[in-house]
């Protein structure tokens, strides 16, 4: 797994520096299938209780008086919600905001840790430190700078807020009623005391988990200038290993977070 975030850095560098080989031939990434883990953002998409959801508004859509098709939108929406990223900044003072994370951070050889199983049986699972090791012991050591991706099954029931936060309500009454998986506090601490990681994201609205009140995940993650991706899509049509990640949030001067395109590339072979 080491040598693919080398191979990865070599071609990124490669084609940043030329768009062909010493033989004159393009340099291109390699083959692979391309998996979009992003939700669609639109009327039904979930946004925290306490939130304002998507709005989009049309300001022109027609023909022209000069005759020609033209259509324009704005939208609205809070920063945190749907697929998006969240900031260092969101909840540790002086940690990077939006566009202050590099871009290393965000593109690179990513993993998937599956706890499907446990999850979708206990909506108020929370990942262990136990659930990586069982990890590595099938599959290696987490690389040094790789992504590490959450598949806790969740996406399935996107946008269904009951299903997939626990409760439809909205409000800040609605808080205490969610329920859905997310990283446990003691995980969160090893990650960053035993391994060493780029970035974090999962299929559930939040890296802690619904019923979570300190947030404390985010606070250890943050700390170290770790972000996360929340509300990803389609984590079930990736392998464990053996793909990149390419995590481009909407660069907010100043941001907490933003909304996310994000996607991975599967590696033939």
């Amino acid at each position: 797994m080491k040598s693919l975030l080398s191979i990865c850095a070599l071609c990124l560098v490669a084609m940043a520096c030329n768009t062909s080989d010493q033989n004159g031939q393009p340099i291109r990434f390699p083959d692979g299938t391309w998996v979009d883990l992003t939700h669609d953002f639109d009327e039904n998409t979930v946004y925290w209780p306490t939130a304002e959801s998507f709005k989009l508004d049309t300001v022109f859509a027609g023909i022209t008086d000069s005759g020609f098709y033209y259509t324009a939108f704005q939208y609205c929406a809070a920063e945190h919600g749907g697929t998006h990223l969240d900031a260092p900044i969101h909840f540790s003072a002086g940690k990077r905001s939006m566009e202050e994370i590099p871009l290393e951070q965000l593109i690179g050889a990513a993993v998937v840790v599956d706890v499907s199983e446990k999850a979708l049986a206990d909506p108020d699972y929370q990942i262990s430190t136990a659930d990586f090791q069982q990890w590595e012991s099938e599959h290696g050591m987490l690389p040094e700078g790789a992504i590490v991706l959450l598949h806790t099954g969740y996406g399935r029931y996107w946008p269904d807020r009951a299903k997939y936060m626990g409760t439809a309500e909205r409000g800040a009454a609605a808080v205490a009623l969610l329920h859905f998986p997310g990283l446990a506090p003691e995980a969160a601490q090893w990650l960053v005391q035993e391994r060493s990681i780029h970035a974090i994201g999962l299929d559930t609205p939040s890296i802690d988990y619904g019923q979570s009140t300190l947030f404390e995940s985010h606070q250890i993650l943050f700390k170290e200038n770790i972000p996360a991706f929340e509300n990803l899509a389609n984590l079930e049509q990736l392998p464990p290993t053996g793909f990149w990640v390419v995590a481009l949030p909407m660069k907010i001067k100043g941001g907490s977070g933003g909304p996310l395109r994000i996607a991975a590339l599967v590696l033939q072979g």
